[in-house]
C-alpha cells in the first residue's frame, strides 16, 4: 500500500498484517484507537518499538527476555536439574502459570515439520544439547547436571515427531527423557490449555 493513502487505512493495513486478524477486526480496532486518548496510541507505538529494540533471547533457556540472563533462569528457586523443554515462549506461559512446575526451561522456538521445511537446525535443539553437556561437565563443581528433561510439546503430528526425536537425542547424555501426559487434548495446542489440564498433564509425565 503506497504512502498517500489516508492514516486509517495504513493502520488497518498495517494491523491486518498481524496473525489471527482479518480485515474486519482491524478495522474495528483502527477506529478504537482512533476514539481514544492519545496516550493509548502513544503507549501502544512505544510498546511496539520496545519490543523490537529491547527484547532478545536468553543465553541459557532461548526465552524471550529484556534482561539476560532472564528472570526464570536467574530465579534461585527453581530446581536447576529439571528442564521443561518447550515449542514456544506462548507455551512456556501456559505452563509456568498454573505454578505446578518449579524447573527451568529451554524453548526450541517451533517444532520440526518436514513438509514446511523445519528440520533440527531450524529449531533451538542445538542449544538444548549444549545445555544439557555444559551443566553435565560442570557437575564436578558446585553444579548438578540436568537429571530430568520434560518434553512438554502440543500432541499434535509436528509435536510428537519432535519429542521422539529429542528422546533418542537426549537419552544418551544421561538425563532421564519423559513426555507429558495425555491430559492435554490430541490435537491442542498449548498455550490455549488450561492451567488444571496442564498441571496434571505434568504430574502425569511418562518415559518416552
Amino acid at each position: 500500500m503506497g504512502t498517500g493513502a489516508d492514516p486509517i487505512t495504513r493502520l488497518i493495513h498495517e494491523l491486518g498484517k498481524l496473525p489471527g486478524i482479518g480485515e474486519r477486526t482491524a478495522t474495528r480496532l483502527a477506529f478504537h484507537v482512533m476514539r481514544a486518548p492519545e496516550s493509548l496510541a502513544q503507549g501502544l507505538a512505544q510498546a511496539l518499538l520496545d519490543v523490537k529494540a529491547k527484547v532478545r533471547l536468553c543465553s541459557s533457556c532461548m526465552n524471550l527476555t529484556e534482561d539476560d540472563p532472564c528472570a526464570l533462569c536467574a530465579d534461585a528457586r527453581r530446581d536447576p536439574g529439571l528442564l521443561c523443554v518447550v515449542a514456544t515462549p506462548a507455551d512456556l506461559l501456559a505452563v509456568d502459570r498454573g505454578g505446578a512446575f518449579r524447573g527451568r526451561y529451554h524453548v526450541l522456538h517451533g517444532v520440526l515439520s518436514p513438509l514446511e521445511g523445519i528440520g533440527p537446525d531450524d529449531l533451538r535443539i542445538g542449544d538444548l544439547v549444549r545445555r544439557l553437556r555444559d551443566a553435565e561437565a560442570a557437575s564436578g563443581g558446585t553444579a548438578q547436571p540436568i537429571r530430568e528433561v520434560i518434553l512438554a510439546l502440543s500432541p499434535n503430528v509436528e509435536g510428537e515427531a519432535t519429542a521422539l526425536y529429542l528422546a533418542r537425542l537426549l537419552r544418551p547424555l544421561g538425563p532421564r527423557v519423559t513426555r507429558i501426559a495425555s491430559g492435554v487434548p490430541i490435537g491442542g495446542e498449548l498455550e490455549y490449555v488450561d492451567q488444571v489440564t496442564i498441571a496434571r498433564a505434568l504430574e502425569a509425565r511418562r518415559e518416552v
